[in-house]
């Protein structure tokens, strides 16, 4: 093989690759990146996610519909995602440590619900096969899309128009950086927070259905990875605007499939520290945009982190 079409391999495994990696996070980043713009955080993403990769399971396993699964995880998150802003709408309690605790209660609860559902198979979400005019089984294979990879894509274009141009997205704005003036024309801040936040935990939790029903495509306790709480990261570094959620996750995406990529085509060296590319990611973005010399331009103001 030449290294001219050894880096062909190379870039389209990584293209295919940020698809499928890319595709949880792109659903959690937009999740996340609504209930901010609420002006709350959600720390618990992480359970959120967990949870409904095994609900998405479940449900795809005992109906026989992929589809079906894919719904019983967005709900699952939406039920996570709507106890945490139900929680934070009380006075006194921190969003931080309301979402840590419902990060832990939703693992453990997709642990211990799903140990019944660590062997069996479950019917997957299809896959979209763009590479049939291809004759090579690498192009074939990096472009079989995930089918809710364009169903995020426009949810993201659809998320950023709505924000910007209908009453909708202003009232949730509003909420984010004045609850003053949302109070002073009428609106229930903790409404619109407890309704953004589990709208979010519903998205995320499409995010969930991806990781069990299409890449691995199997449910079991150490799926996730951390990828709920690098979509909180992932939401910082495209400045609360999903569209640049769309890039962050494939970017994020890209980074993580670029040690199989590279095995692919037997370079095996060094395999293990690209895998770590998308945590040394999130540790480079949290160092650069947390600097106390760098603005958070963006930034929802009721959350407390512009400068």
């Amino acid at each position: 093989m030449s290294e001219l079409s050894m880096g062909a391999d190379v870039l389209i495994a990584v293209a295919g690759g940020a698809i499928r990696v890319g595709t949880p996070f792109l659903f959690v980043s937009l999740g996340e990146c609504l209930t901010e713009r609420s002006g709350r955080i959600n720390l618990g993403l992480e359970g959120v996610l967990v949870l409904s990769a095994m609900a998405g399971f479940g449900g795809s396993y005992l109906t026989g519909s992929a589809w079906l699964g894919v719904l019983a995880a967005g709900c699952a998150g939406a039920l996570l995602a709507a106890l945490h802003g139900l929680l934070c709408s009380l006075p006194r309690v921190s969003d931080i440590a309301t979402g840590i605790a419902l990060m832990l209660l939703g693992s453990g609860l997709a642990f211990y619900l799903g140990k019944p559902l660590i062997q069996p198979q479950a019917a997957q979400i299809p896959a979209l096969e763009l590479g049939q005019w291809s004759t090579s089984p690498q192009v074939r294979e990096a472009l079989r899309i995930n089918a809710l990879f364009p169903l995020g894509v426009l949810l993201a274009i659809g998320l950023a128009w709505a924000l910007a141009n209908t009453r909708w997205g202003l009232i949730v704005r509003m909420a984010g950086d004045s609850s003053d003036a949302a109070k002073a024309l009428g609106y229930s801040v903790n409404a619109v927070r407890i309704w953004a936040t589990t709208a979010g935990g519903f998205i995320a939790g499409l995010g969930g259905a991806s990781l069990s029903l299409h890449y691995p495509g199997s449910w079991n306790e150490g799926l996730s990875s951390g990828q709920g709480l690098i979509a909180v990261a992932l939401v910082i570094f495209a400045r609360w605007r999903p569209v640049a959620c769309l890039g962050a996750a494939l970017l994020f995406g890209g980074a993580g499939a670029l040690g199989p990529a590279l095995q692919s085509v037997g370079i095996s060296w060094g395999y293990q520290l690209f895998n770590a590319m998308p945590y040394a990611l999130t540790l480079l973005i949290l160092v650069w945009t947390c600097s106390p010399k760098r603005a958070l331009q963006g930034a929802p103001m009721e959350l407390g982190v512009s400068r």
